[in-house]
């Protein structure tokens, strides 16, 4: 009673305490994104002892997502295939490699000296930082080419005409600098010494030799299994996990991956929507032909864009707008196509002729006051190459010959303002002061220019069709349904075919960046790393997910996906593809078997057993261990490399019978070089930096908590 009593005194406190914990854990869950309340809210992943934060991963990503902005803009049909959801695994791989590279470092006490610094930063810069402070430094106005000239200007300011408080940014973000390069010296000496570890032996050098210079003369005949028939070579369950077991592993896991069924719906436009583009093609070039070239604001709300172009003939892309372009009248319209992606409209503009880029000489000036004196002394007869002999080489830099591009193939550049173009060509070849700041100047002098070229002005009004709201919300709701219909992996599966799905099976792990369009290709189906997510988090074997959705405007798609197995340690026999691979292997086995004893029968010489076979033998004079194309079977090189000669033998092969005869041996006289063994011993281990690095560290991958909500 007395026990009772106390607990029913504690009531209330005990339902306060309850109440508050359970709000601490639904906010807790919110603020955490579903990540685990007694877990490392901020970790991306682990390896061994080394913690991945999420501010560093999310400051790694930004870097790759500006590299891939940067080659978008320099090489666009680069960048066009490559899917920005790798960008979170690769940001995540090289913070990984980093931080063991630098633990390794570390522990073996490489340090960076003085000297190593000065090279890597100004004579042999290795980190890009050091581009990006002489971008941001000509930007201000601060005529500087190299590292060396960044410095003194950086860390010299009044010398150079500037305040320490104007430079004082830049000295941090030198600094800043200097310690990423100190840490990426040591990186790079840490891998220079861990690959100067896999190095050959003369025992290994030597038995490479050996396998090279030792020749045989061997007579081989091949028969494929082919197209093998299930009925004739029948296997069991038994045989089945027999192949599995011998091959086991091949199919071994690092991480918990779990296969899944995945339906994903391409939605493309309807045909009401292919009607409405049509109907919107024909007012939109109505409108052209009525007004003075403006789309009005309710044509541009339906998604029709205008660009005007100024493009150079050469410059105009083939097909039908280059032809319509060079031959049509001012102020034309006409709907150069119009079909299911879109229709595209050209308005013709007027024809002008143009110089397309201009030849300058370039002098680039520090300080307020010199560049007067430069100028005048370039405009009095100092020849341009003379000017770093009269004025102090730290302050003047010149280039001569420097062609700048005026129109290009997107048009006009922006190389030159129109103002700064006028004042070049008015200057009669004087140089001109181009570019002025309390900082320094840019004097120009026109030294060339091409001949004026034909200018074709036009506007390009563009509509790319893509699946009305309509068209979509259909689509959802006949997904919706098979869902609530098929709410387990088994309906799932079983029911898709019938209701019109196409259904992949996929093996995903924490370390998937997305859901690929086919196996073994980097094609990702757009935003399904939520697919990934719910799969990794809340996906049990036999769970259907709610449905996903991608936003892409041209491309949307909707996503659903089911949990089939589980596994961490080997990939299941019940796995579809491991599934197929065993029972080929068993069926390739047993069919070698009865192929063998029946061609064994005729194997008095080659040519009875090539006979049987139906296929001609070949001869190989001269037949290396591991360097042969006449047999691609590792098992059979190795049993013809320790046969003896004389005798036909039959074996089979993972994918066929051979029949082979040796009738000779030789060893070639070839001379012995070091270096080439040793180099081919290197080429053989093939060593992983990355692997070796890793070791048996366990290596724990939480990404996917971070990258998409549910």
């Amino acid at each position: 009673m007395a026990t009772l009593e106390k607990i029913r005194s504690k009531s209330v406190f005990l339902i306060v305490v309850i109440g508050v914990a359970l709000l601490a854990f639904i906010i807790g869950d919110a603020l955490t994104n579903s990540r685990n309340l007694f877990g490392d809210h901020t970790t991306v992943a682990k390896i061994g002892g080394e913690k991945i934060d999420y501010t560093d991963y999310a400051r790694k990503r930004e870097e790759l997502n500006n590299q891939l902005e940067q080659m978008r803009r320099q090489n666009p049909a680069q960048a066009a295939n490559f899917d920005p959801q790798l960008l979170s695994q690769m940001a995540l791989d090289q913070l990984v490699a980093e931080r063991l590279l630098d633990k390794a470092a570390d522990d073996a006490g490489i340090q960076t000296s003085g000297e190593q610094l000065r090279f890597y930063v100004l004579d042999n810069p290795i980190n890009p930082t050091i581009q990006t402070i002489i971008q941001q430094l000509n930007q201000a106005g601060l005529a500087v080419s190299n590292p060396s000239q960044a410095y003194e200007v950086i860390f010299n300011p009044k010398r150079n005409g500037l305040t320490e408080a104007a430079m004082a940014p830049y000295q941090r973000l030198w600094l800043n600098m200097e310690q990423e390069t100190m840490q990426m010296i040591k990186r790079q000496q840490y891998q220079q010494l861990l690959y100067g570890t896999m190095k050959a032996n003369e025992l290994d050098k030597k038995a490479l030799y050996n396998d090279y210079v030792a020749t045989s003369n061997v007579e081989v005949a091949y028969h494929p299994y082919g197209q093998l028939d299930p009925a004739k070579y029948a296997v069991t369950d038994q045989e089945i996990a027999a192949a599995y077991n011998e091959n086991k592993g091949q199919f071994k896991v690092d991480d918990l991956t779990k296969d899944i069924s995945f339906i994903a719906v391409n939605i493309t436009p309807s045909v009401p929507d292919r009607e409405e583009a049509r109907m919107l093609a024909t007012k939109t070039a109505r409108a052209l032909r009525d007004s003075a070239g403006q789309v009005a604001r309710d044509l541009r709300k339906e998604g029709v864009i205008v660009t005007h172009k100024e493009l150079r003939a050469r410059d105009l892309t083939s097909g039908q707008v280059k032809d319509y372009v060079l031959s049509a009248a001012p102020d034309s319209v006409k709907i150069i196509s119009e079909n299911l992606k879109g229709f595209t409209i050209v308005k013709m503009g007027r024809r002008t002729t143009a110089v397309d880029s201009i030849q300058l000489n370039i002098v680039q000036v520090v300080g307020e006051q010199l560049p007067a004196k430069v100028l005048a002394s370039l405009n009095s007869g100092l020849p341009v190459d003379s000017v770093s002999k009269r004025f102090s080489a730290d302050s003047v830099m010149a280039q001569t010959g420097q062609w700048i591009a005026l129109y290009n193939a997107q048009g006009r550049t922006n190389a030159l303002e129109s103002s700064q173009l006028d004042s070049l060509t008015k200057a009669g070849g004087r140089f001109i002061n181009l570019v002025s700041t309390p900082q320094g100047a840019v004097l120009a002098q026109v030294a060339k220019r091409n001949a004026p070229v034909e200018i074709y002005s036009f506007d390009e009004v563009t509509y790319d069709l893509k699946p009305s709201t309509k068209t979509i919300n259909e689509e959802r709701e006949k997904l919706e349904k098979f869902l609530d219909e098929n709410g387990n992996a088994k309906d799932f599966i079983a029911n898709a075919a019938k209701a019109g799905y196409s259904v992949q099976q996929v093996s995903l792990n924490s370390g998937a960046s997305a859901v690929p369009r086919m196996a073994g290709m980097q094609s990702y189906y757009p935003d399904s790393r939520q697919v990934v997510r719910w799969v990794m988090i809340d996906g049990k074997p036999g769970a259907v997910s709610h449905i996903y959705e991608s936003k892409d405007a041209l491309t949307p798609a909707l996503y659903a996906a089911a949990v089939v197995d589980e596994y961490s340690d080997y990939v299941p026999l019940t796995n579809k593809d491991v599934n197929t691979f065993a029972t080929d292997r068993a069926r390739k086995s047993k069919a070698g078997d009865e192929l063998v004893k029946q061609y064994q029968a005729k194997a008095t010489d080659m040519a009875s057993v090539a006979q049987a076979m139906a296929v001609e033998a070949k001869t190989d004079s001269t037949f290396r261990f591991g360097r042969n194309a006449r047999v691609r079977d590792a098992a059979v090189v190795g049993k013809i490399a320790g046969s003896q000669p004389g005798k036909v033998v039959v074996v089979k092969g993972d994918n066929g019978v051979y029949a082979y005869q040796i009738n000779g041996q030789n060893t070639e006289n070839f001379p012995y070089s070091e270096q080439q063994y040793e180099q081919q011993y290197y080429q053989l281990v093939s060593p992983n930096l990355g692997e070796m690095l890793k070791g048996s560290k366990k290596y724990k991958n939480n990404i996917f908590k971070f990258e998409a909500g549910d």
